[in-house]
């Protein structure tokens, strides 16, 4: 697995992030380094901060890029997975959501390529679990026979439960995300039969599908994360299954 060297271009280049974008054209076809940019963006990549360069160095310091390197060789075994890059940027730490709910970092898994952003509060077991929900997403998009661009809220909901449930197996409950504890088992079971059981089918391109996932004023908060964990536990409970098990299961064998 190769962990690429970001720290050397954002030493270089920190307060241009469009230019450090621009070599990653060539793992997205026909994008320009802006709308590269954007997309990050949204997935939490960092917006230039005056104390940025120090950031840096503080993570250099911890050897972050060499601990990401390891952990992902571990996993990679672990799970049979794919031998992609990685890709470490800073997060974006205004991002007030992603700092209640995420703790200042966030990932972005592909079939081919990971991104992981992150802050210098951190630390080390934080950024494993990190790493590890989203290399099982890429596991999962390798193992499961099924067109990214044809996943259902159900495959979504899954494919977010089987990451959680990684980390779970892997470093215990401490380091599960905070929209775990949000609600019990009985409301999880309502909430799959009034929300996610009937729209089960919707495609990621439908709006609601984004509503479902992380709540809106119609929809409990984070419902389809928390639903599709507690579908993911269930399963893993009553068929003996570890996450290593479950990455080929097809969606529809978690439903209760």
């Amino acid at each position: 697995m190769s962990v690429i060297r970001t720290d050397r271009w954002l030493a270089e280049a920190y307060d241009r992030p469009i230019e450090i974008c621009g070599k990653l054209t060539g793992l997205f076809d026909g994008a320009y380094a802006s709308e590269i940019y954007d997309h990050l963006l949204l997935h939490g990549m960092y917006y230039p901060l005056p104390n940025g360069k120090e950031v840096i160095k503080k993570l250099q310091e911890r050897n972050v890029w060499r601990m990401v390197g390891n952990e992902a060789e571990v996993l990679q075994e672990l799970w049979e997975g794919p031998d992609i890059p990685i890709y470490i940027f800073p997060s974006d730490t205004s991002n007030t959501t992603m700092n209640l709910e995420f703790n200042g970092k966030s990932g972005l898994a592909f079939r081919d390529k990971l991104f992981l952003f992150i802050s210098e509060e951190n630390d080390a077991a934080e950024i494993k679990s990190l790493l590890t929900h989203e290399y099982n997403h890429v596991c999962r998009l390798t193992h499961y026979p099924k067109h990214e661009g044809d996943y259902t809220l159900l495959d979504s909901i899954i494919l977010e439960g089987l990451a959680e449930h990684a980390v779970r197996e892997r470093f215990g409950e401490k380091h599960l995300s905070s929209w775990i504890s949000l609600y019990t088992d009985e409301e999880l079971l309502k909430m799959w039969e009034a929300y996610i059981a009937p729209n089960r089918s919707i495609l990621k391109t439908d709006r609601k599908h984004h509503q479902l996932m992380y709540g809106s004023p119609l929809y409990p908060k984070m419902a389809g994360y928390s639903v599709g964990y507690y579908l993911v536990g269930k399963y893993a409970a009553t068929h003996f299954s570890s996450s290593k098990d479950m990455l080929s299961t097809v969606s529809c064998q978690f439903s209760p």
